[in-house]
This record gives structure tokens, C-alpha cells and sequence, in this order.
């Protein structure tokens, strides 16, 4: 489970407690921590209640304020040789493996040989041991921007308004719902019914009758 803004940023012993409710009542198996070295003290505060922990470096999502907003981490020497020492210091701290986001791809590669857990990437280049991308972006079930690392597979946000625009426009003409949509009765109860409702209902006696005649249908 990916923890939320703020629920690893007080105190480990919170984060301590964020996490077990993740694995407690969300089902999850393990948590996802952003950050590096400032993040060792949650790390192994967690690691310690026996709850596994993922690394996350280069493009967090939850410090893009702070970064500046979206945007490539890493490029200069000075800030990747930092990234590279924390990618270390969180591995030696035992997560079980670390998403690097947003950094370019010799960076992830030299990340990649100098730890012994896996790497993860998006937007790291075909380098790293593994690839993830939101799936909502791979499928392409938004229109709204996408950054440059994201490959659309599918664009089903446009086929979403094509099928409602669809059905809109079958409403409209009567076309649905159709035969194959639609549950019937046979002709003989239909009309019984409709003759009966014009008439003002029927006896109790028609009624019986009525009643023990689909009971033997049945």
C-alpha cells in the first residue's frame, strides 16, 4: 500500500500505526515510503513491526511543491551522487526493493548495479530490473496530461464517451432496450391482463382459477 501525504511525516511511531491499519484494514501486504535518507527512522520503525517496506527516489509525487513541481530528478552530479547514496542507505535498511521515478536513465542503471534489492522504474529508462506505469495513463482513462515517460496502450476514456454517447443515442431512437434486452410473457397473459385491467380487475373466483392455472404451468 502507497502511504498517504502526511501519514509517515510525524513521528515514527504514527507512521508505525498508519502502516498497520494499511495491512490491518486495507489489506495490504507491505507499504510504499517516498523519500531517502531523512526517511530511515519510518523505515525501520516499520521494519521492526515486521510490516515490509518499498523505497521510493527521484520524482516523488507527495514533494512535487516542494521540487518545483513535476519535473526530472537527478540530471545534475551533485544531486544524482546524493540519490545514489540514499538508494543505498535505504537498501542497507531493508527494503525489499525501491521505485525510481523520474530520473534519467544512467542514473537508474548505475542505482541498479550498486544496490541488492530490486529497482522498479517510471520514467528511469528500459534499466532498471523491473517497470511500472499508472494504469489509468497506460490505458489512457483521462484525457488530461501525460508526462513524457508514458506510453498509452489503450485510450478508453474515449471509448467511454463513445459508448454513452451510444446508448444515449439508442435511447433516443427506440433501439434499446430491444428484444434481447427485454423479458417477456406469453401473448395469452398479456392480453388477459390488459382486459382485465380495462374491466376493472376480476372476481375472487377468477382469480382461483386464475392462479391454480399457472401453478400447473409451473
Amino acid at each position: 500500500g502507497d502511504m498517504p501525504w502526511l501519514s509517515y511525516h510525524t513521528t515514527p511511531e504514527e507512521a508505525v500505526q498508519n502502516a498497520g491499519r494499511l495491512v490491518q484494514e486495507g489489506g495490504a501486504e507491505s507499504v510504499k515510503i517516498e523519500g531517502g535518507i531523512k526517511r530511515l527512522e519510518v523505515i525501520q520503525a516499520i521494519l521492526d513491526a515486521e510490516i515490509p517496506v518499498m523505497g521510493h527516489l527521484g520524482l516523488t509525487p507527495q514533494s512535487v511543491n516542494q521540487m518545483g513541481g513535476y519535473r526530472v530528478q537527478g540530471r545534475n552530479v551533485a544531486p544524482a551522487y546524493e540519490m545514489i547514496s540514499e538508494a543505498k542507505a535505504i537498501a542497507e535498511a531493508g527494503v525489499f526493493s525501491m521505485v525510481l521515478e523520474g530520473i534519467p536513465a544512467a542514473l537508474a542503471e548505475i542505482i541498479t548495479k550498486e544496490v541488492a534489492v530490486p529497482t522498479i522504474g517510471i520514467g528511469a529508462g528500459n534499466v532498471t530490473d523491473g517497470q511500472v506505469l499508472v494504469f489509468h495513463d497506460l490505458l489512457g482513462l483521462h484525457n488530461g496530461h501525460l508526462p513524457k515517460f508514458v506510453r498509452q496502450y489503450a485510450k478508453l476514456a474515449d471509448d467511454a464517451v463513445a459508448a454513452m454517447e451510444s446508448f444515449f443515442a439508442d435511447v433516443q431512437s427506440g433501439a434499446f432496450p430491444g428484444p434481447d434486452e427485454t423479458y417477456t410473457m406469453d401473448e395469452e397473459s398479456a392480453e388477459l391482463l390488459r382486459e382485465m385491467t380495462e374491466g376493472g380487475g376480476y372476481s375472487g373466483l377468477e382469480a382461483d382459477d386464475l392462479m391454480a392455472d399457472e401453478a400447473m404451468e409451473r
